[in-house]
């Protein structure tokens, strides 16, 4: 082969990996992160954006805290371009914070994962100064000059949001005692143009939540501090999901739990019709968005002699034992942890039969509840402090277990112990009698006849009693001759 055919060759094998390159540059998605300006007025907003190209933001986590500023939720916008036949877009996430008072604050570094990639921020410095006076207040417009906006007062239009209120449960149906999960939430769909913004959340929730919160259950909060949009997908449309409240509830009795209606009034500007640098382009308004009603079945357990005492869940038993042999007498220490889903608060004591070889004592409790991913799991801890007094073999089955109703298998369970203890030695059950003290009077008991006395027998008490009367009969005379 000639070294022109080779050189060719090269050429073409070049070309060819640019346009792998060029290709591989337009189709994939560039994500970046951007800060706000270094100086912001008191009443401006300072925010952070997340802009990813040529791809929707799928997922991304929670955006930072920043002492000094506090976070007034989150926008989104999305664009497409045509040039030149190719076609280009972007959609952006924005978390918009304002600041607290005036002063230098800063931003440490941070870093945040957007659709799988990690994107690393050094920080900035924020200088946030006075007030800025509103322009739209005493602003000079150059239309008024040619009295092209004299007395034309400015249009405001309402633009359709793509937005819902909405409470869902995490089952229709349950059994009394089963744990479902609700959740408040406000959706926003990612093609919304409708500008939204929240307000007075603090103040509207505790409202909203005593109408939710039923009056017939237990109720497990999961805490949720800051409002943060999740992506989320409904019937194929995308939306951004922002919890406002969510807890799972385990009915008390057999009612069955409505949720009313209830609403949510959220900030939701009106555009302006004629839009301009020079005037305000949207006026503030506010709009109150309505759950819709919501029922949840309840259902009695089955027939059961424990029926009214059970947990209802999943569970799973963790035990351990200190000694497997111990002698009479002896202590051992037996650990019975309840693992599940269900109301872990609410977990009743392992069932435990007396007996005469082994006393077991109260048990100390302890107990751990999570919260997370719309579920409640968690481990209640029962230790027992037990001492044999009988010599032999002995099965824990036969004298501790717990009895629960599994929802999903529709029937009752129950957890027993697997382990074995072997005491050795003597009997121990008759010592306790011998060891408790009787008392001093059972003690002369031994040392006295089982001879009957009279009292005259005993000259001391006779001389005791005849001293007695005489003093009665000296004031009873007292008494009667000082009377006459």
């Amino acid at each position: 082969m000639s070294s022109m055919h080779i050189s060719g060759y090269k050429t073409q094998l070049l070309f060819f990996c640019c346009l792998l390159l060029v290709n591989f540059k337009v189709v994939g998605q560039e994500v970046t992160l951007h800060l706000g300006p270094d100086e912001i007025a008191q009443n401006q907003k300072f925010t952070i954006t997340i802009l990813v190209k040529n791809e929707r933001i799928k997922s991304y986590d929670k955006f930072p805290e920043i002492k000094g500023f506090v976070q007034r939720g989150t926008s989104s916008s999305s664009s497409t371009n045509i040039i030149n036949g190719q076609v280009s877009s972007s959609h952006s996430i924005i978390m918009n914070y304002i600041p607290n008072e005036e002063g230098v604050f800063t931003i440490k570094p941070f870093e945040m994962k957007v659709n799988g990639q990690t994107l690393k921020s050094a920080g900035k410095k924020v200088k946030v100064g006075p007030p800025m006076q509103q322009r739209a207040n005493n602003q000079f417009d150059p239309f008024d000059m040619f009295g092209m906006r004299r007395n034309t007062p400015q249009e405001y239009v309402d633009i359709e949001d793509d937005a819902f209120f909405a409470l869902t449960t995490s089952k229709k149906e349950v059994y009394v005692g089963e744990g479902f999960t609700t959740t408040l939430a406000f959706y926003v769909a990612y093609n919304n143009r409708a500008p939204l913004q929240f307000y007075n959340i603090s103040q509207q929730l505790p409202a909203i939540l005593k109408e939710v919160r039923p009056q017939n259950c237990w109720e497990e909060n999961f805490d949720i501090v800051n409002i943060n949009g999740e992506p989320i997908t409904i019937n194929g449309k995308a939306y951004t999901q922002y919890k406002i409240y969510e807890g799972a509830f385990y009915p008390l009795n057999s009612d069955d739990i409505t949720f009313k209606s209830v609403g949510l009034e959220m900030i939701k500007y009106k555009v302006a019709k004629n839009t301009s640098s020079y005037g305000l382009n949207r006026k503030e308004d506010y709009k109150t968005f309505k759950t819709k009603t919501k029922l949840v079945r309840v259902k009695e357990l089955p027939p059961h002699p424990l029926r009214n005492e059970v947990a209802v869940g999943k569970f799973r038993l963790d035990e351990s034992l200190s000694k497997l042999e111990v002698k009479t007498g002896e202590s051992f220490n037996y650990d019975f942890d309840i693992y599940g889903e269900g109301n872990i608060s609410g977990l009743s004591n392992p069932s435990v039969r007396e007996s005469d070889a082994i006393d077991f004592y109260p048990p100390n409790k302890a107990q751990e509840i999570l919260r997370r991913n719309g579920r409640v799991t968690g481990v209640k801890a029962f230790s027992y402090y037990g001492i044999p007094k009988e010599p032999g073999t002995y099965p824990f089955s036969d004298a501790i277990q717990w009895v629960f109703f599994d929802p999903y298998k529709k029937k009752y369970d129950t957890l027993k112990p697997e382990v074995v203890l072997t005491v050795l030695g003597e009997s121990k059950k008759n010592e306790a009698i011998s060891a408790n003290d009787l008392g001093s009077f059972y003690d002369e008991m031994g040392a006295e006849d089982n001879q009957l006395k009279t009292i005259g027998e005993d000259k001391k008490t006779q001389l005791y009693v005849n001293l007695l009367l005489l003093c009665a009969i000296i004031l009873t005379g007292f008494v009667v001759v000082k009377k006459v």
